[in-house]
């Protein structure tokens, strides 16, 4: 579901409210309601990223979540390409019953995250990379 425009408002205040009313008020963070009612608002577009789970599960559930993350992964790089900043953002209560019900998204759908984006505010400080050598994440077999 892609968010633009006055609809923003409306979703920036739902983000708040699903987080006041399914997260226990003691693992509430301070402020993070507000948080959630600005950042739906700065972003120009807002994408709801979710999940229909196959009606006869053939396809294991983690095999479709995996599937949606390399959906996602495709769209920020498309974004990057463009000279768009983007992000996704999982807060917990994305994956309570409520979120469901806000989305109308079946009870073995899940939603899987808020993806952002937008221009960034300096476009000359695009962040730099600060990823290590391949050889520190990798295991190279030799046959």
């Amino acid at each position: 579901r892609v968010v633009r425009g006055e609809a923003r408002a409306e979703l920036a205040d739902a983000f708040a409210h699903l987080y006041e009313t399914s997260i226990p008020v003691e693992e509430q963070k301070e402020g993070k309601a507000d948080k959630l009612r600005q950042i739906a608002r700065l972003a120009p577009v807002v994408i709801l990223v979710s999940m229909e789970r196959q009606k006869i599960e053939k396809i294991r559930e983690l095999e479709e979540i995996e599937a949606v993350a390399c959906a996602v992964q495709n769209t920020h790089l498309t974004a990057a390409s463009r000279g768009l900043g983007a992000f996704w953002s999982t807060p917990p209560f994305l994956y309570k019953p409520e979120m469901n019900a806000y989305l109308g998204l079946g009870e073995k759908d899940r939603c899987l995250g808020i993806f952002y984006i937008g221009h960034p505010a300096d476009p000359t400080s695009w962040p730099k990379s600060r990823r290590g050598a391949i050889d520190s994440k990798v295991e190279w077999v030799n046959a």
